[in-house]
Parts: C-alpha cells; sequence; structure tokens
C-alpha cells in the first residue's frame, strides 16, 4: 500500500503551488482561445501563448484542466489530494505522448519542445504536490507519525 504523508506542515505551500499552475494553465487557456478563435480546431499553424505553441483543442484543454486545478487548490479537503495526482499523471504521460509524435502530423495539439517540456515540469510538480497534500484526522496524522518513527514492532518480528 502507498503511504502517503497525512498533514504535513507544507500542505498549504503545496497547495498555493498547484494553484499557480492552475492560474497560468488557465491564462494560457484563455489566451490561446482568443489567438485561435476562427481557426480549425487541430490546426497546426504557429500560433504561440505565453511562451508555449497551441492550437484551439490544446487551448480548450488548457482551459478545463486550469479550471480543474484552481477547484483542487481551492478545496480544504482530499479533493485536492487526488485531483493533483491525477492531473500529474495525465500531464507527464500527455507530455511523453506529444513528444513521440513531435515532429508528425499526428501532433494533434500542436505541441513544441518547449510545450512538451513545461508539460512535464507541471507533471512532476503537481505529482509531488499531489503526494503531500493529504488531510486527515489528527489521530491519523499521530499514527502515520508513529509508524515513520517506529515501522516495524515487536509483534511483527517474530
Amino acid at each position: 500500500m502507498a503511504h502517503f504523508p497525512v498533514n504535513h506542515p507544507a500542505r498549504p505551500i503545496y497547495r498555493v503551488l498547484s494553484g499557480l499552475i492552475g492560474l497560468y494553465i488557465l491564462a494560457f487557456g484563455v489566451w490561446g482561445v482568443v489567438l485561435t478563435a476562427g481557426e480549425p480546431l487541430f490546426g497546426r499553424e504557429s500560433n504561440w501563448a505565453l511562451g508555449l505553441r497551441t492550437n484551439l483543442a490544446f487551448s480548450l484543454a488548457s482551459l478545463i484542466f486550469g479550471a480543474f486545478l484552481l477547484i483542487g487548490a481551492s478545496r480544504r479537503t482530499n479533493l485536492g489530494h487526488y485531483m493533483n495526482l491525477t492531473a500529474g499523471i495525465v500531464f507527464l504521460v500527455t507530455s511523453i505522448l506529444m513528444m513521440s509524435v513531435l515532429q508528425t502530423e499526428a501532433n494533434f495539439l500542436n505541441f513544441s519542445m518547449s510545450t512538451v517540456i513545461v508539460s512535464m515540469i507541471f507533471g512532476l510538480v503537481l505529482l509531488g504536490t499531489g503526494l503531500y497534500d493529504k488531510i486527515g484526522t489528527p489521530e491519523h496524522a499521530e499514527q502515520e507519525r508513529m509508524l515513520r518513527a517506529h515501522p516495524v514492532s515487536e509483534a511483527h518480528r517474530r
């Protein structure tokens, strides 16, 4: 079973970090939609928004993911924990898949290498924030702390 720290002291910093990433992605999506409005959904023109190449489909997806991340960062429940883990994996998988088709016609999101790198960085940061922003009751947090301090009890050694 995976071990996720509960009530980590730096949790507010991780929430702010994921919120800033969500805000950047949302701003990128809005700017990209403004730039690519009226063009084909999966166009391959040279449209750049906030330093990343985009098309209308990628801009619309960024709007959705940016809002998704802002909602997760604003919640004080474990919803943000699961949303960050999911978004981190989605960003990493998408960046690897799009890097594999970068110079082909299959590059339907119009990625460039800079977009791949930024997506990988965002995916890693979101995965990291998702690992450390889980919350629980104070009793659960104390049990986790004791488990880390004393992982093997006498009863388990026999």
